[in-house]
């Protein structure tokens, strides 16, 4: 049931009737604004956690190897297969697009510039968030509703410096590492497209692939790596950590976090967009 009486206020109900509507949805937008403020204030202090966990290598080193194998070796053919069907599609919308008398180049052009600046780093990124991200707020919500956390704590280990930091490091790390094979794969698999199945030569091509291409514009494919693995780590550890009410809690945590981590990153991959896009061109 709705609670409409605020600690030391008067019920909704003892208002006039003219009132009370409004004063519903007041005390409504209120309770919403507190918990969006108050939940922001969690994650600031788990932040605040991680920080101080920084400062104990021997635990999270260790660990941290693990999970760049899990987060990045072994994502690797998944990666893989996204990368080349998305660079074989987009060779051929590209080049049967096109009007008559346009370069032949351009299909290089647009598949790297699509591949490197946004399909590569973003797909990447999606598509961990739900092999990766969910299996780090199960692994680590179970870990809390089982009291193995708590176990942790009586064995006088940091959880957050044991389960948090290894999971956020390998993400920052492996997500770029990722997204060049990713870029990689995509653009090759364009070409190959290009060259057997349309009427593109391998020359015009590699052409296209040198034109207006700036160094800049690998820096800003991997610093959005970089942000989606920072948020695909935070967010779905921090469900995970967070998680209560036994299994259900479990499935409940991982769905709101590969949703969060999923709407975080185009929120980071617009942001991104916005400010530094001006200098991206060649």
């Amino acid at each position: 049931m709705e609670r409409t009486t605020p600690i030391g206020g008067r019920p909704t109900e003892q208002y006039p009737v003219m009132q009370r509507t409004g004063i519903r949805l007041f005390r409504r937008v209120s309770r919403w604004a507190t918990g969006v403020l108050r939940s922001l204030g969690l994650r600031m202090y788990f932040l605040r956690d991680i920080g101080r966990a920084l400062g104990d290598p021997a635990t999270y080193l260790p660990e941290t190897i693990r999970q760049m194998r899990v987060i990045g070796v072994d994502s690797i053919p998944l990666a893989s297969i996204v990368a080349a069907f998305i660079g074989a599609v987009i060779a051929l919308q590209v080049r049967y697009q096109l009007f008559a008398g346009i370069q032949l180049s351009v299909v290089a052009l647009s598949t790297r510039q699509m591949i490197v600046l946004e399909l590569g780093p973003l797909l990447t990124g999606l598509v961990l968030t739900g092999r990766v991200g969910a299996r780090m707020t199960a692994e680590i919500g179970t870990m809390r509703v089982t009291e193995q956390i708590d176990a942790l704590e009586t064995l006088a280990y940091d959880p957050v410096a044991f389960l948090v930091v290894p999971r956020l490091l390998a993400a920052l790390v492996m997500l770029p590492v990722l997204t060049i094979f990713a870029n990689v794969v995509g653009v090759a698999a364009g070409y190959l497209t290009s060259v057997t199945a349309t009427d593109v030569l391998s020359s015009q091509f590699q052409e296209g692939l040198r034109l207006g291409f700036v160094p800049f514009q690998l820096f800003y494919s991997l610093l959005k790596a970089t942000m989606f693995g920072g948020a695909i780590a935070f967010i779905c550890s921090y469900e995970g950590y967070i998680t209560e009410a036994g299994a259900e809690g479990v499935g409940r945590s991982t769905a709101k976090a590969v949703v969060f981590a999923s709407v975080a990153i185009l929120v980071l991959d617009a942001l991104t967009a916005a400010l530094l896009a001006p200098q991206l061109q060649g």
